[in-house]
């Protein structure tokens, strides 16, 4: 069986294999997408495959929509030379229950796929075609949060950024200029409204997605490459869009165990390949099965009927407490608490971090005692629901292969949503922070975690973070075994309101997080002996 549209004619060799095939009439799709698209993504990975793509793919099963999506790439043009070209844009979606089963689909939704190269005239006119078309309601983003960044830490523009200023919108590069380009191509051919959905996972990520593209066009007008009314076009709201969202479905990288099975089945060619960019990327999909979209409900061109795929389509005050409920309470604490410590005490799969008497506690307190004393309830999800079903049945799925060193990548730059929004809420409803004991722990064991030396004594790799270097630098005086060696070193990382968005010496838990350390690194097994402490034996 190959996974292309000739391929898929044997559909009684699918069922067979276990494997649903679209009831629709794929090719039919793609041609009425490509003369009237309605929905554009740019970032057209693993989570938009699996997620949007299986939202996509329901509502072409029901009739509730009759086009699929137009996939546009901005980074990784490897993704379109060998995941979507080579089996016609189509996507094997896997879904791994918590008990073993499977859910295997072919998705028919990704209609189209286009490289947004600006030197490259059929790809480029192509893109301008579809942002012209007047039946274009949902440009949606998944291209991580730092795809939005216009700047670098100090401030400065990255010397990419500041060549797609300077050579306007014909030569864009970046995901933020080629929208920009592409928003003018819709501005001069009618000004059309349009809305610009951010799905990255980050706090008002519709502000983020709209502050770029406003910096972009008004240093492009500054330029002379666009006019007034081009800036006021993009800058009204009731024209050009950028509702915020909450998406969360724990999407791992593409299991090789899982290409093997599907061969074996019979599927050809399913093995994941690592593009030069360095995307780690299958033909099949592997993630979870609960998901969770929340939409700001406001698409001045119309939209698809999201809502009949699962999609709560709400306000922007209910989108913003669904996502505080999940990234300072439910999930991404829980997470950032335990993938650290899974890395020192040598665990690989977060599955079974979770069958650790000690760390299973540390995640109850997180969540349970101290989020929970704090998040407000948006409404249309419960809190505790959310954290039950987190806690009981996705964050134990040993058949997803989530790693700890996955949870640890990137942990520092998430510690202020992630730990410092409470120990905010703490400080405003107490006067102090002085009540926690679960969150010190937690970013005790992160800092533990940097020494990148495991319970045992033993040195292993950290995952990528960019915090690594400048923190080993800082902490290099520390010896594991010599609690005395703890002198200062934590005292700028932890006093630091960038990183935390408060200082924790002024929030009454510096000093905590300071022993709880040091009696981490007082040697081998030190770190079983202190969780015992504050989390009971």
């Amino acid at each position: 069986m190959k996974l292309t549209l000739k391929g898929l004619q044997d559909v009684q060799e699918w069922k067979k294999a276990g494997i649903e095939v679209p009831s629709y009439d794929v090719a039919a799709v793609v041609e009425r997408t490509r003369k009237a698209p309605q929905w554009v993504q740019f970032g057209i990975g693993n989570i938009f495959r699996i997620f949007l793509g299986g939202i996509a793919d329901q509502l072409l099963e029901e009739h509730v929509i009759d086009r699929g999506i137009v996939c546009v790439e901005t980074f990784d043009f490897d993704v379109v030379d060998k995941i979507y070209e080579p089996y016609d844009n189509l996507a094997l979606s896997v879904i791994l229950h918590n008990d073993g089963t499977t859910k295997k689909k072919v998705l028919g939704s990704l209609a189209e796929a286009i490289k947004a190269q600006s030197d490259q005239p059929e790809q480029w006119g192509r893109l301008k075609e579809v942002f012209c078309a007047p039946s274009l309601q949902i440009v949606s983003f998944t291209i991580t949060e730092k795809g939005y960044a216009l700047t670098k830490s100090d401030g400065t523009y990255p010397d990419f950024i500041r060549a797609d200023i300077e050579n306007g919108p014909e030569k864009s590069v970046s995901a933020m200029a080629v929208v920009t380009a592409m928003l003018l191509e819709r501005y001069r051919s009618g000004a059309k409204p349009l809305a610009l959905v951010s799905m990255d996972n980050c706090s008002k990520n519709g502000d983020k997605l709209r502050s770029s593209v406003l910096e972009m066009a008004e240093k492009w007008k500054e330029k002379g490459f666009v006019d007034d009314g081009f800036l006021a076009y993009v800058g009204d709201e009731s024209r050009i869009s950028f509702p915020w969202t909450m998406i969360d479905k724990i999407t791992p990288r593409p299991s090789e165990k899982l290409a093997d099975q599907l061969e074996a089945a019979g599927v050809e060619a399913m093995q994941p390949v690592i593009t030069s960019k360095r995307t780690y990327i299958a033909p099949f999909i592997n993630a979870e099965g609960p998901q969770y979209l929340v939409i700001e409900d406001h698409f001045p061109n119309g939209r698809p009927a999201l809502e009949k795929a699962g999609v709560y389509m709400t306000d922007r005050e209910t989108v913003n407490k669904s996502e505080r409920m999940k990234v300072t309470v439910c999930l991404n604490p829980i997470h950032t608490a335990l993938g650290p410590y899974g890395c020192v005490l040598g665990y690989e799969l977060f599955s079974d971090v979770m069958k650790d008497p000690q760390l299973l506690e540390l995640a109850r307190r997180v969540g349970y005692v101290e989020g929970m004393d704090v998040v407000q309830d948006p409404g249309i999800l419960s809190p505790k629901a959310f954290l039950d079903e987190c806690i009981n049945e996705r964050f134990t799925n040993p058949y997803l292969g989530d790693t700890c060193l996955r949870l640890a990548t990137d942990a520092s730059q998430g510690l202020g949503v992630r730990f410092g929004v409470t120990i905010r809420s703490y400080v405003e409803k107490y006067g102090d922070a002085k009540k926690l004991e679960a969150i010190p722990v937690a970013i005790a064991g992160w800092l533990r975690y940097l020494l990148a030396v495991d319970d045992k004594g033993t040195p292993f790799e950290l995952a990528p973070d960019p915090m690594v270097p400048e923190m080993r630098e800082q902490m290099k005086s520390i010896e594991f075994g010599n609690p005395s060696s703890l002198k200062d070193q934590l005292k700028s990382v932890l006093s630091n309101e960038n990183v935390f968005f408060i200082d924790l010496y002024q929030a009454g838990i510096g000093e905590k997080v300071e022993e709880i350390f040091r009696q981490e690194i007082a040697g081998p097994g030190a770190v079983r002996k202190t969780l015992e402490k504050y989390m009971g034996s």
